[in-house]
């Protein structure tokens, strides 16, 4: 792409006061220009996700309506009266992206269900299977700081769209004049032609009582259980607390500023439960509440992290630690409730902790790993649904603070995973334990596992450059050691092989530009791009016989994984 013609390009179509602004204040910027324009935002099986902004390598009201065309395009390909369901969160142009799409859609003859306010990325999974659509697009960046924006993509059975559809979508998009070969429809007049229909109440009373029939333990309301929660001003606040309420909690402490919307998360610049800082402002209203429990959801409402008092202390639980929490959890409520089905069955992603399966085993559930990304697991659900055996399902989760225990949706759910761990919270605190003692018992039972994420960012064309450079030579010289333990196999996801010594065998999962270390042991390190955002991701998972030899034994591995990556 010549990135200065397209900036001419942009200069002579844009009309938008706060993109023209843009694009007049980096006139003469090579630099900045080249960095918006030397290559189209990408769309994958994530949809697109990138810097809000002028350019075509930027999330802008273009791009988005670029992107819903080729989709348009690949619809009216595959069926001959489709229909989409959309949803938005509280980030910046959230909303007017949506609309815009919604105007596409419209135009190419697209019947649209839109949600009239914003609303949770599981609800838009739910929406696409209750109104069966034929695919679903919700615009939110998830966890990313608030200059970045996204649209994701769903398919006819609710899961993220595959890699097949997103090369096809691709295909589509690839051949579409920004300027030129958009059709539009106003949304005014879209509605009133009735192309576009707002989601009806219905719709979300449906989802809400398939959430509240995986509820696994009916005395949450008796054990005075004590709970702040913030949505960190995302899409949660009306759909968790709704869940809340009926489980029990009706008043739980809300963090006040960061309850309302608000795009530029001003209290949170990155609004991740998976990251302390965001949870500052619920850590400190738990202490001054003397709260048991602290929830928090990012802003689309698909993940949530958590803290939890312990012997006076204020402590941050993980996403592998919760993952594993839940799963032992759900299992022993339905073991005891004589509710857990014949040959159960869960799943977790490659990057997440192997602990899980010990407590597979303890409970006779068949474990499943899949490729990192939700839709992994959401795909073996539509499996087992094909073959009449969903009720087989009874968890999935990744170490990134995804979970959900049902068949309603295909993506991950913290609507759904925060009733589960208010339940859970409330079942032990009626034994006068907390989820850190609970998960000491599992620790002695199973053994101590230490799960640790690692991340490098990359910024530009030269970063991305940087970091397949890094994978590339990752595959083609994969070290024999790490942090002093033998390296046993590796696993390149990519070409599918496992190679063990001189004997090569192949992998049984999508082909994925991702590298697994399996070292003596147990250990193993995972390296892999993020599919979502230019950061390079190392997962730890080291098998220890207590916390004081992961303390040892981490140091080591990240020092040697650091000079390997550079």
């Amino acid at each position: 792409m010549d990135y200065k013609k397209s900036y001419e390009a942009w200069k002579n179509h844009v009309t938008e006061t706060e993109l023209k602004e843009e694009l007049e204040r980096i006139a003469g910027n090579d630099k900045k220009i080249e960095d918006r324009f030397f290559k189209d935002l990408t769309f994958g099986t994530g949809g697109l996700r990138g810097i809000i902004g002028a350019g075509d390598n930027r999330m802008n009201t273009f791009t988005v309506k670029k992107a819903s065309q080729g989709l348009a395009d690949y619809l009216n390909n595959h069926y001959e009266a489709p229909s989409i369901a959309i949803a938005y969160d509280s980030r910046k142009n959230s909303d007017a992206f949506a609309y815009a799409a919604a105007e596409v859609f419209a135009a190419n003859n697209i019947h649209v269900y839109l949600y009239k306010e914003l609303m949770p990325t599981p609800m838009l999974s739910f929406a696409v299977r209750e109104l069966q659509c034929s695919a679903g697009v919700v615009v939110t960046a998830s966890h990313n700081p608030a200059e970045y924006n996204g649209y994701k993509v769903y398919g006819s059975d609710g899961c993220q769209i595959t890699l097949e559809a997103a090369h096809e979508i691709t295909g589509f998009i690839e051949e579409i004049d920004i300027f030129e070969d958009v059709k539009n429809m106003a949304f005014d007049e879209a509605l009133k032609a009735e192309m576009v229909q707002y989601i009806k109440q219905g719709v979300l009373d449906r989802y809400y009582e398939e959430v509240l029939k995986c509820s696994v333990y009916g005395g949450t309301a008796k054990a005075g259980l004590s709970v702040v929660y913030t949505p960190l001003n995302g899409a949660g606040n009306k759909p968790v607390r709704h869940i809340l309420d009926k489980i029990g909690i009706s008043s739980p402490i809300i963090v006040a500023e960061q309850e309302e919307p608000d795009a530029d998360f001003t209290t949170c610049p990155f609004p991740n439960p998976e990251e302390k800082e965001a949870l500052d402002l619920g850590l400190k209203l738990m202490k001054k509440e003397n709260a048991d429990l602290l929830l928090a959801t990012d802003p689309d409402c698909d993940r949530v992290g958590t803290a939890v008092k312990h012997n006076g202390e204020y402590l941050l639980v993980s996403g592998n630690q919760m993952g594993v929490l839940l799963f032992d959890f759900i299992c022993r409520m339905r073991k005891e409730q004589d509710t857990l089905p014949q040959k159960p069955f869960a799943v977790k992603t490659i990057v997440t902790t192997e602990m899980a399966q010990s407590v597979a085993d303890s409970y006779g559930v068949e474990l499943m790993n899949v490729l990192t990304g939700f839709k992994f697991i959401g795909e073996q659900i539509g499996l087992l649904e094909k073959a009449n055996e969903e009720s087989r399902y009874i968890f999935g989760f990744e170490e990134s603070y995804g979970y959900l225990s049902g068949a309603y949706v295909r993506d991950k759910d913290a609507v759904n995973a925060s009733m589960l761990i208010c339940e859970m919270a409330a079942y032990y605190k009626q034994q006068s334990k907390t989820l850190i003692d609970r998960l000491q018992q599992l620790y002695k039972e199973h053994g101590y596992y230490f799960d640790k994420l690692d991340s490098t960012a990359y910024k530009g064309a030269k970063g991305m450059q940087q970091m397949n450079g890094i994978m590339e030579k990752l595959r083609q010289n994969p070290p024999n050691m790490v942090g002093g333990i033998t390296v046993t196999s590796v696993c390149d996801y990519l070409s599918q092989t496992k190679s063990e010594g001189d004997r090569t065998e192949p992998l049984n999962l999508p082909s994925s530009d991702v590298i697994g270390l399996h070292l003596a042991g147990g250990s193993s390190i995972v390296v892999r791009p993020s599919g979502t955002e230019p950061k390079l991701k190392v997962y730890y998972s080291l098998k220890c016989k207590d916390e004081a030899e992961s303390n040892v034994l981490f140091p080591k591995m990240k020092n040697d994984m650091d000079s390997i990556l550079k």
